[in-house]
Formats: C-alpha cells, sequence, structure tokens
C-alpha cells in the first residue's frame, strides 16, 4: 500500500533549476503584492479574464467545449446550459466563483473536497457528484489510431475512502510541519491524481484544488492569469511529467521531481506573464494603440480580437478595436482571415 508521508520531500535531492525556479517564483509573488496593491481597479477585470480562460482551458483538456460565443454567454449568464458539456463548464466556472471568494474557509479535507466536487457538478443530473467512485477506473491513452492502452491503474474503488483518509491525514501534518509550499503542492495534488477518487471530474477537480492550496500559500498568480491555460498549451508535457512520477507510485518507488518541475514552471510562467503585464499597465504615458503594439511585437503568433481582450485587461473591446483599426491604417499590423477567423499579426519588417 501506498505510504503517505511528506517528510521525505525535505530531503529530496533538489536540481539546480528547481532551486532557481523556487526563487524566481518567490521574487515575483512579492513584485505581485506591489502591484496589486496599486492597480485594483483593473486587476478585477483581471480576474474575471482569468476566470472564463480557466473554465474554457480545464474543460478542454478533457474534451469538454462549445463555442466561444457560448462560452462569452454563458460566463455572463445570459444563458442557461444546454447540454451536457455547457453545464459542467457551467459548474466549473460556479466552483471557481466559491474558491476565488471563500479559499480562506475551504479546508484541504474529505468533506470539503467532496463538496467542491458537487459544486462542479451542480448543474449537471448525474449520481456521481459529491461522492467518490463506486467502480474501479484505469488512465488510458489513445493513439493516432484509436487504439487504447492502460497508463495507470488508480487506487481501487473498495481503497479509495481509506487512501484518501491516509492522504489527508499526511497533507495536515506536512502544514504544521512547515513543508516548503512549492515542494508540497504540487506532491499533493500527484497523489490525488494517482488515487483518482471519483469516477468522473479527477482532472478539473485536481486544477481546483491546485488553485485552493496555491491561495492558502499567498501565491496568487492564478487569480489573475490562468494556470489552466498554461497546462492546455503544453498539455504534452504535463501528461508526459504526469507520467513519469506515477511509474512505482503505489510501491513508494516513484519519482515526484518531474511533476515538481512541470508544475513550478507553470506557477513561474504565469507570475512571469502576469509581471509583464502589470509593467505595461504601469506605463501610463502610452497609448492604447501603442499598447496593442507591444502585444504584436512579443509574439510570432497571429491575435484575435479576444487574445487582445484577454492580453490587455486595462483596455476596453471597444477601444482594442480602435486601435486595430489605427494600426491596420499605419501598416504595423495585417489582417488575416474573415468573420469569426478573423486575425491579426505583425508586418514584417516592422
Amino acid at each position: 500500500m501506498r505510504e503517505f508521508d511528506y517528510t521525505k520531500l525535505l530531503n529530496l535531492n533538489l536540481p539546480v533549476d528547481i532551486y532557481g525556479l523556487i526563487s524566481l517564483i518567490y521574487e515575483f509573488k512579492g513584485k505581485q503584492e506591489l502591484y496589486v496593491a496599486n492597480f485594483s481597479d483593473v486587476l478585477e477585470k483581471m480576474v474575471e479574464v482569468a476566470k472564463i480562460q480557466s473554465t474554457k482551458s480545464s474543460n478542454a483538456i478533457e474534451g469538454i467545449l462549445t463555442s466561444n460565443s457560448r462560452l462569452e454567454d454563458l460566463m455572463m449568464k445570459k444563458t442557461e446550459p444546454k447540454n451536457r458539456n455547457e453545464e459542467e463548464l457551467y459548474g466549473y466556472r460556479a466552483v471557481l466563483d466559491f474558491v476565488h471568494e471563500s479559499y480562506e474557509y475551504i479546508e484541504f479535507n474529505i468533506n470539503d473536497i467532496l463538496t467542491l466536487h458537487n459544486r462542479m457538478y451542480s448543474f449537471s443530473n448525474v449520481n456521481h457528484k459529491g461522492k467518490f467512485k463506486k467502480f474501479d477506473n484505469e488512465i488510458i491513452e489513445k493513439d493516432a489510431y484509436g487504439n487504447k492502452r492502460i497508463i495507470f491503474q488508480p487506487v481501487s474503488s473498495l481503497e479509495t475512502k481509506v487512501y484518501m483518509v491516509s492522504f489527508i491525514e499526511a497533507y495536515q501534518r506536512a502544514v504544521k510541519l512547515e513543508i516548503p509550499p512549492l515542494l508540497l503542492i504540487p506532491t499533493v495534488i500527484h497523489d490525488f491524481l494517482c488515487i483518482h477518487p471519483f469516477s468522473d471530474g479527477n482532472g478539473r477537480l485536481s486544477r481546483v484544488l491546485t488553485l485552493l492550496l496555491l491561495y492558502k500559500y499567498g501565491f496568487f498568480a492564478g487569480k489573475y492569469l490562468s494556470l489552466e491555460m498554461l497546462i492546455e498549451e503544453s498539455k504534452e508535457d504535463y501528461y508526459r511529467e504526469l507520467n513519469a512520477s506515477s511509474k512505482g507510485w503505489i510501491e513508494n518507488k516513484n519519482d515526484i521531481l518531474p511533476f515538481i518541475k512541470y508544475m513550478l514552471s507553470i506557477i513561474y510562467k504565469a507570475y512571469k506573464e502576469c509581471d509583464d503585464r502589470f509593467k505595461l499597465i504601469s506605463e501610463k504615458n502610452i497609448s492604447s494603440s501603442e499598447r496593442v503594439m507591444k502585444v504584436f511585437e512579443k509574439t510570432l503568433e497571429p491575435l484575435s480580437k479576444s487574445d487582445l481582450v484577454i492580453l490587455c485587461p486595462e483596455i476596453s473591446k471597444r477601444t482594442i478595436e480602435r486601435a486595430l483599426k489605427e494600426l491596420q491604417d499605419t501598416d504595423k499590423i495585417q489582417k488575416i482571415g474573415q468573420a469569426r477567423a478573423t486575425r491579426y499579426i505583425k508586418r514584417k519588417g516592422r
């Protein structure tokens, strides 16, 4: 049986790059706290955009999708869910709101984990919400031809509650012993995924729990920029490092470092992107078109209007539209595609 002992994290032989990531995260954390004190008005929009992106990306990782227009209407509560996918998107947004608003009062214990799972399915008519799995499940990988193979066998349904109790108790001991949170959180989330305690929703709930634990330790990068979006963008790396750290898990022989490094890289990227955006926001003498142009100068990828709304949270959608027209008129960017496929890209040589 797996033994949960997070004191082992104190004796990990950490490579230099992990020390470097931890140091940079704490540096950005301190800088973010200063920005938050000075730009509270802009931050409200960043929080809202991050919630929408998190809802979209966390569900997209699991193949739960809807159109951008439907997602926007759902998130703005202009419409009701019309199918199972939209019910789950709506539920994910509800549980995100709950964590954002009440993280200080949500405990990392069995009752609250079950409550979060129940909230995640609060708009879905399913029997398994808020309940541990009743049947065994498997982590399956499909290749390009549709062939399936089992890549991990989680804890059996009969053992799930026993494992969860032991897992939670180990976490609570680690908190009292002040185990470094940036080592503890990825390890705890990895263990949760290996237990796989629910019939459905384990991946999505793991990302909700990641936010919860980060918030409890004062790491708020995921509040202003979607961690789920960054995970979706590096989904292949996510699954590769998750699998790498799962080998030998049940026998207590697994190497947790690959998953720790991956999650630290995601947290670092979120802080770095937040910092870049805060720097631009703090440039008071910059025009809207100059602000938008700075975004184009940082990427080689075509950007949609929706992308720019996310990347320029301090600028209204209408102002962004005017900036795009000005940049096109001055031949600094070019428009590609039509209608919903419209994107913009910096002109070469500019």
